[in-house]
């Protein structure tokens, strides 16, 4: 399967790093993107935008690499987000030629979970526009000079959006991914970021991030869990319960 997380600034992965590592061990193509490259954090305060960029995109590829992962970011900008049209094609023709089967991101619900941050609400509603946009060859050649009508992507795609933090959507069902064989990758990546962006990796301890993981062992029977609600039209028919 083709797996592809859309998040609006590089860590915001970190809530599904042991999932990604998971299906890319298991041989899946993965794919980690970013919308932007959360340019207005403090630690990037007087520096250059082109040095951003590039200090991002090599943290990037560590990242990706510690996950099995490719990578890409786009440059819609941190804290500019709109949730536009055109914001939603960028994504769309990457979901073109990419062809996910599913897709992570953030929850629709802004505030009313982990954080009121605006991308992270304008990055889920283009990743959801875009499943439309991506069905529709005329959307996607828009201001586009390449001869040819491209490929649309047209299959079913699970959405899978962030559960762990407050409370999820009561109207769409619960998934826990047993993540116990990766979780120390998704540590990595943790500690990875607590070195990068904060210089204090003892402020970010490893039992700490391991405890979120942990807490719904007693539902679940997994000892470590990384939790999505999911978003499709019809789910598949099954042939017994259990």
């Amino acid at each position: 399967m083709n797996l592809l997380a859309v998040f609006s600034h590089p860590d915001d992965e970190c809530g599904c790093a042991a999932t990604l590592a998971k299906h890319a061990l298991r041989g899946d193509q993965v794919m980690i993107v970013w919308t932007t490259y959360g340019e207005m954090s403090s630690k990037f305060r007087g520096i250059p935008h082109a040095e951003v960029k590039a200090t991002r995109e090599r943290w990037g590829t560590d990242v990706a690499g510690m996950i099995g992962a490719r990578h890409h970011f786009f440059d819609m900008g941190d804290t500019r987000m709109q949730g536009s049209r055109e914001e939603a094609l960028q994504l769309a023709r990457l979901y073109a030629e990419f062809k996910p089967d599913a897709i992570i991101t953030w929850d629709d619900k802004g505030g009313g979970t982990f954080t009121p941050h605006p991308d992270h609400r304008a990055t889920v509603k283009i990743a959801y526009d875009a499943l439309v946009l991506a069905r529709l060859p005329k959307a996607l050649m828009e201001g586009q000079e390449e001869n040819g009508e491209p490929e649309p992507h047209r299959k079913t795609v699970n959405f899978y959006q962030y559960a762990q933090y407050g409370t999820p959507d009561p109207t769409l069902p619960i998934v826990h991914v047993d993540v116990t064989e990766t979780i120390e990758v998704a540590g990595q990546v943790y500690g990875y970021y607590a070195r990068h962006m904060h210089g204090q990796e003892g402020d970010f301890p490893m039992d700490r991030f391991k405890i979120g993981r942990a807490a719904n062992a007693h539902h679940t029977g997994g000892q470590f869990t990384e939790k999505y609600t999911v978003k499709r039209m019809y789910h598949p028919v099954i042939p017994y319960l259990l």
